[in-house]
C-alpha cells in the first residue's frame, strides 16, 4: 500500500479540527490547529527519544562509579 503524503494527512487532520461554519482568511490558522500541532510535536519527541533518559542515567551511574574509584585510589596510592 502506498504511503500517504504529509500534505494529504495534514488536510485530513485539519479538516476535523476546524469548526464548521467559521470563515477564516487564507493562510490564517485557528487556535485549535496550532495547539493540536504543538501537542503532537511534543508527544512525538517524547515517544521517539524515550531511550535517551535511560542512556543518560546509565552514563551518570558509570561516571559516578569511576569517579569514586579514582578518589579511593588516590587515598590508597597517595
Amino acid at each position: 500500500m502506498a504511503k500517504k503524503s504529509r500534505r494529504a494527512r495534514r488536510r485530513r487532520e485539519t479538516r476535523g479540527a476546524v469548526k464548521r461554519g467559521t470563515v477564516s482568511k487564507p493562510g490564517e490558522r485557528t487556535e485549535v490547529e496550532v495547539a493540536g500541532r504543538a501537542r503532537r510535536a511534543t508527544s512525538g519527541f517524547a515517544e521517539q527519544y524515550a531511550y535517551v533518559y535511560d542512556d543518560l542515567k546509565r552514563i551518570a551511574i558509570v561516571a559516578g562509579t569511576l569517579f569514586a574509584i579514582l578518589i579511593a585510589l588516590s587515598f590508597v596510592i597517595g
